[in-house]
């Protein structure tokens, strides 16, 4: 059954369109829209939408995951590919997280889930309308103003590594989907986040940042959930946590594998349901928030280690960026400089420095273990001793580069190489098998010490041995070590 509306109706209003087999639900779901000033259409079927959305364009699409032709997943994949800015949302069984996640990774904006809250629903409308009201964004190469102010410099650059995560950022924008950002500590994980939140539907709504490491164990449930009066000593008066302070908009939690494993806990709920509860309180509190996460930290590694649930990674990780560091971008070097050193120019007054060749030259070789961020602290201390001829070699103070002590993998293989005597090699065997079979036996007794030291536990030996994962398992299948 398909519901069509004239095109003379549809210039007075913004247009939605409802896929559900439920002819209860599709009325429900047209009276709530409709006293939003929406004018809808509905379809039961995937051949019905399908033939809408050929003919019509829709400022919001909703539909459910079950319908009688078909899966709503199908029309998520299609209308993110063919309608790339008509946001559509999936309508989920009650408690199936599972089809939620699985819908945001297909390309769903947001989700909601049966029996349908009408607060929610109107929350999630509003942000889908929020973003056909705003501009396009183009990602273009290197422009302070298409950043927010004052850390514009942290994503300019013509690398096709930022080339490539600005474009991915103007489409992660457009979702709720939860994000993240992976990255070295100094590459700007923050300022990725802010500007998803300042690109996306939330725009207008608060952006709130938390350091997951910086609040005390003993604290953290109040300070993300808020807590009653009387609730513990000292809470004198109701406080509203950070998810309510963030309501309507974005919660960024950085370092978030410093949480402990109880909190792990009650945030996955918290994300799950939409719903938190204050310390004290007897009910859940509705919040509408978009979740944002990053950590210098290997993520995936904590996991498989045990200290970090698998089931919030799998929540949070709808979508992953990896941000890069600053030696995999040199080429962005100039740029970088000249945006800095503008920026520093025009907060103090003063005239923009000239940067010499000797000190071009330093930077171009400093491997830049701070990042973006160890780059702009670099030239701030430049500026402030520069004479004034400009800034110079000697200026930035760069440290010097220390001869590294030799890895853990490294004393090992030299251990292991000292118990293998060379004389043993028949060299009666042909070359082309006794050097392969010694480096064999030094690898082999390297593995084999470090799975020693490390109780078997084999993320920890790769790491050890400066190796991934997966080239530890393909190594001990090869060397035949259980």
């Amino acid at each position: 059954m398909v519901a069509a509306m004239t095109t003379a109706s549809r210039t007075a209003a913004p247009s939605a369109l409802i896929v559900d087999d439920e002819r209860d639900i599709r009325e429900l779901l047209v009276l709530t829209l409709g006293r939003m000033g929406l004018k809808c259409d509905t379809a039961s079927s995937l051949h019905d939408a399908r033939a809408l959305l050929k003919h019509n364009q829709y400022a919001l699409c909703l539909t459910d995951m079950r319908l009688t032709d078909g899966s709503g997943i199908d029309l998520v994949q299609e209308i993110s590919q063919l309608h790339a800015h008509t946001p559509v949302a999936m309508i989920t069984a009650f408690g199936n997280q599972e089809a939620a996640v699985g819908a945001l990774k297909a390309g769903a904006f947001d989700f909601v889930s049966k029996p349908v809250d009408l607060t929610v629903l109107r929350g999630l409308v509003q942000h889908a309308l929020n973003l056909g009201a705003q501009p396009q964004t183009t990602g273009d190469a290197a422009k302070p103003d298409s950043t927010p102010a004052g850390a514009a410099s942290r994503l300019l650059g013509q690398s096709s590594a930022m080339t490539e995560l600005r474009g991915t950022l103007a489409k992660v924008a457009r979702s709720q989907a939860p994000v993240y950002i992976a990255g070295e500590s100094g590459v700007g994980k923050e300022l990725v986040a802010r500007t998803i939140h300042a690109e996306g539907a939330r725009a207008s709504a608060p952006f709130v940042p938390v350091n997951c490491g910086a609040i005390p164990a003993e604290l953290m449930e109040s300070e993300f959930f808020g807590h009653r009066k009387g609730s513990f000593t000292g809470a004198h008066a109701d406080k509203a946590g950070l998810f309510q302070a963030a309501e309507g908009g974005t919660l960024f939690l950085d370092e978030i594998a410093e949480l402990p494993m109880h909190m792990q806990v009650k945030l996955l709920r918290a994300i799950q349901e939409k719903s938190v509860r204050p310390v004290g309180a007897n009910v859940e509190v509705p919040v509408d928030v978009r979740i944002l996460s990053a950590t210098h930290k290997n993520l995936a590694a904590l996991v498989d280690e045990g200290r970090f649930r698998h089931d919030l990674y799998y929540r949070i990780n709808v979508i992953e960026l990896r941000v890069p560091p600053l030696r995999e971008r040199r080429q962005d070097l100039p740029l970088l400089i000249e945006a800095i050193l503008t920026r520093l120019a025009t907060a103090q007054g003063r005239i923009r420095p000239l940067l010499h060749a000797d000190a071009m030259e330093a930077l171009a070789h400093y491997t830049f273990p701070g990042n973006v961020r160890e780059l702009e602290n670099i030239l701030e201390r430049a500026f402030a001793l520069a004479d004034d001829d400009g800034i110079r070699a000697s200026d930035l103070r760069l440290p010097e580069a220390r001869p590294s002590a030799p890895s853990q993998a490294q004393v090992q293989a030299h251990a292991a190489a000292s118990t293998l005597d060379p004389s043993q090699i028949d060299p009666r065997e042909s070359a082309s098998s006794a050097l392969p079979s010694f480096i064999e036996e030094i690898e082999r007794k390297a593995i084999e010490l470090a799975l020693a030291d490390n109780r078997f536990n084999k993320t920890r030996t790769a790491a050890q041995l400066g190796i991934t994962f997966r080239a530890l398992r393909y190594k001990l299948k090869k060397l035949g070590i259980d």
